[in-house]
């Protein structure tokens, strides 16, 4: 599964465009279409949910339906281990 980190820099556009990639590659090959997004901290959070949403709105033409499982993860930023966000992003 492919794992997008985003920032509370990352433009939600340019995320949203990387996710629908994703999903609409995965979809054409006939294999599961899922995407991890990974957001650290409440900005990052922010622009990863609006990215979400703009995906949504990319696909929908396409007759792809997104949805997105939140979890939490454990990363390694600067060697401490730090909660991340996690959203699985699937087609349904």
């Amino acid at each position: 599964m492919e794992v997008l980190k985003v920032s509370s820099k990352s433009s939600p556009n340019s995320v949203a465009g990387a996710i629908a990639g994703v999903i609409r590659e995965s979809s054409a090959e006939g294999s599961v279409s899922a995407v991890e997004v990974q957001a650290v901290g409440a900005g990052a959070a922010n622009q990863a949910i609006k990215a979400i949403a703009i995906a949504r709105g990319y696909l929908a033409p396409a007759g792809l339906d997104l949805i997105c499982i939140p979890a939490f993860a454990s990363v390694l930023i600067d060697g401490e281990e730090r909660t991340a966000i996690k959203l699985i992003v699937e087609s349904r």
